[in-house]
């Protein structure tokens, strides 16, 4: 059974401003990929900055392209150990 949401926990020391500058940019990268509308229809995501969380729903291309870029910027900017997902 495929996955159809990832849920991003983040360690203290991680700035949840930082985090959601990344997710901002994967998803102007997915837009890029997969265009304005598809996002607009397909791409879902939430920030919980009191659970130091983000959800994204995997379910269609363009979210899972959203979480495979999210999971790439934070891997290199605040490291693996950082967040799990």
């Amino acid at each position: 059974m495929r996955r159809t949401v990832y849920r991003y926990v983040f360690v203290e020391e991680v700035s949840l401003s930082e985090v959601q500058d990344s997710l901002l940019l994967a998803v102007a990268a997915a837009e890029g990929l997969h265009g304005a509308a598809r996002m607009k229809l397909e791409a879902g995501y939430l920030f919980d900055e009191a659970k130091r969380t983000c959800v994204v729903d995997t379910s269609t291309p363009v979210g899972e392209a959203v979480a495979r870029i999210f999971t790439g910027f934070l891997s290199r900017e605040f490291g693996e150990r950082s967040f799990t997902a």
